[in-house]
């Protein structure tokens, strides 16, 4: 049985042994979801982090990685656990039809199809969801959530800025392009740092 586990955001970037030595290295060509960084996370000081928006999100290109095991419980399992979540925030999609979780109509054909074409038999993914007007009261939009930024503790906007500059260079959203051109926004310092050394 292959089984495949959807990345996009920290899964990527922010390592954790216990989680990545149960999957192989990040493939680039998985399916095509719409993004937004429309989430507020409260384990990231109210930072926005990315979700599948349905509504406000933008078509991207994902990545996706092999996992290890067998039983796919055990591989939801994983997810769960990275996420520091609950089993019905974990999407799931049997393409034998015997189990199917999360997402909207549109995200789950998105999965199924490109899962076939890749002959994988599950597939597993975040699916928190986009919260952004819930928790903020504001109907989302990348005027608000810059406002929603700004307000932001020292140490929530720094969360903020880290999670948007270390982003997969794939993940093209209206507002990650807004944030990166403000100069308010500034990239951390290791960030910053590395792309002075490669330039």
């Amino acid at each position: 049985m292959r089984i495949c586990i959807l990345g996009w955001g920290s899964l990527i970037w922010d390592t954790r042994p216990e989680f990545d030595d149960h999957h192989g290295p990040w493939d680039l060509d998985g399916p095509t979801l719409k993004l937004e960084f429309s989430r507020v996370s409260e384990s990231r000081l109210r930072a926005l982090t990315l979700a599948i928006d349905p509504a406000h999100g933008a078509h991207c290109r994902i990545a996706y990685a092999e996992s290890t095991r067998k039983n796919p419980d055990d591989a939801i399992c994983d997810l769960r656990s990275r996420e520091g979540t609950v089993l019905r925030y974990i999407g799931a999609v049997f393409l034998d039809g015997s189990r199917l979780q999360g997402g909207d109509e549109a995200t789950r054909e998105a999965i199924q199809t490109w899962a076939q074409e890749k002959q994988f038999d599950v597939v597993v993914w975040t699916d928190l969801p986009a919260d952004f007007q819930k928790k903020t009261g504001m109907p989302f939009s990348v005027d608000a959530a810059c406002t929603h930024l700004q307000g932001l503790s020292v140490e929530g906007k720094a969360k903020a800025a880290e999670y948007v500059w270390r982003a997969p260079d794939f993940i093209v959203t209206p507002l990650r392009q807004r944030l990166q051109g403000e100069s308010w926004f500034a990239p951390p310092p290791s960030i910053a740092s590395r792309a002075r050394s490669t330039s």
